[in-house]
């Protein structure tokens, strides 16, 4: 009888510190300290303790993209704020990783391609003066005139964000008309339409005006806008550190506030039941805080284990929310909660914790494997007869030994941001 007591008071104990465990987990750690503050707003014996002296704007200053050729090394985990703190990726960064075959094929036609990157103003446009441009290439060693630029910059129309690398606003709206689905003569008009804005009614009469203009208006005036707008700064749970053949996990406990329980001295208000319970709460509250750690650290080491070689260099493996919340006792939508708005930062880019969990296609195969695979096909097609997206898909049941639709190939084609057969041809054709 005194065991079962015992097993009772241990579960009672357990599920009120889950009551707060829960909120706390699923918390983002840049709202921890707002969600510990609103648990315990009504009970006056426990106060959070901000972890920031100041805000996060003004305590975290925003991190330039990096160069090119250059690595960041990084200090002890003592050096917190510049380890633990990561950013959204920026214009530069996501210019730069496009600058891969088939658009940009060879080696020169890169670094011509990421020079014109480095060259575009605040606002996404390449408005600087062509004779200085030229000049500052003959220094890093390529020798071009402006024929040869020109052809390497009219492929920025096929780049993200729409419209990047022109000249000015009308060649823009032209770059994203090039990458827009309208073609024959609905293309002709919207490019008559461009060049003649001010007198766009004038084509009103032509049968797919509205069409049209409705396709035009969603095009972007400035490039870069989308990156302007959005200066929201992410922040880690987890980091992970790698030295030589070894794999190192920390919580960014830089972020996570202090707790403190500020008993009263009287001794007949600590003997009066407002003040008891409210004391437990507080120490639910606070236990609730180290279980969000606990937690956080378990499934960092659970992705390390599953993922191991993704973080030497591999790729992503089939990983399910199941498999975590068999672990924890929790099903898998609550897991999904916890990890969701919670960022992994490694020395191969920062990730949300959640893209560790890649659907399995079939058996051990991930469309992570199938992306990388189509990947490589695209690299080693012949440039005179791309691959169409039904041969890719014969390619990869026949390499994965599974059945697909062509649409998923289509589909993962796009993410990956690879054109279509025909747009590569097209491509290959004006390659260097």
């Amino acid at each position: 009888m005194a065991k079962l007591r015992q097993n009772i008071a241990v579960k009672s104990k357990l599920s009120s510190t889950l009551k707060s465990w829960l909120p706390i987990l699923q918390s983002p750690i840049n709202e921890l300290e707002d969600t510990l503050n609103k648990i315990s707003e009504d009970n006056p014996y426990i106060e959070v303790q901000s972890a920031l002296s100041t805000s996060l704007q003004t305590k975290l200053s925003p991190l330039k993209a990096p160069q090119r050729g250059m690595h960041s090394t990084k200090n002890s985990i003592g050096d917190k704020i510049e380890l633990l703190t990561i950013y959204e990726k920026s214009l530069i960064e996501t210019l730069q990783e496009q600058i891969n075959p088939p658009l940009f094929p060879t080696k020169r036609s890169q670094e011509i391609a990421l020079n014109i990157i480095d060259n575009l103003n605040s606002e996404g446009f390449f408005d600087c003066d062509m004779d200085k441009f030229i000049d500052e290439l003959k220094h890093t060693g390529i020798e071009c005139d402006i024929i040869e630029i020109e052809r390497i910059r009219s492929r920025f129309c096929h780049l993200e964000p729409s419209g990047i690398g022109a000249k000015d606003l009308q060649e823009s709206l032209i770059f994203q008309l090039d990458a827009s689905d309208l073609d024959g003569s609905d293309y002709d008009i919207a490019l008559q339409i461009i060049r003649n804005l001010e007198n766009h009614s004038k084509y009103r009469k032509y049968k797919n005006y509205e069409k049209i203009m409705k396709v035009i208006s969603r095009f972007r005036r400035m490039p870069s806008l989308e990156f302007q707008e959005d200066s929201s700064i992410v922040i880690a749970d987890i980091i992970i550190t790698q030295e030589d053949n070894s794999i190192e996990l920390s919580l960014n406990d830089t972020y996570y506030p202090s707790m403190i329980i500020d008993k009263p001295l009287s001794k007949n208000v600590q003997d009066d039941p407002y003040f008891k319970t409210k004391l437990k709460e507080a120490r639910d509250l606070i236990d609730a805080l180290d279980m969000r750690k606990a937690t956080i650290r378990k499934i960092g080491l659970m992705i390390i284990e599953y993922q191991y070689d993704f973080f030497t260099g591999g790729e992503i493996k089939p990983m399910k929310l199941k498999d975590l919340a068999d672990e924890f006792g929790h099903s898998p939508s609550t897991i999904s909660r916890a990890i969701a708005n919670k960022f992994l930062e490694c020395n191969r880019g920062i990730f949300p914790i959640k893209s560790f969990f890649t659907t399995a296609i079939d058996g051990d195969t991930s469309n992570a494997s199938i992306k990388e695979f189509l990947t490589e096909l695209i690299k080693n097609e012949d440039k005179n007869k791309p691959l169409s997206d039904i041969k890719i898909l014969e390619l990869i049941e026949k390499r994965f030994e599974l059945k697909m639709v062509r649409r998923t190939i289509t589909k993962y084609r796009k993410q990956l941001g690879i054109l279509g057969s025909s747009q590569r041809k097209k491509m290959y054709e004006i390659s260097i």
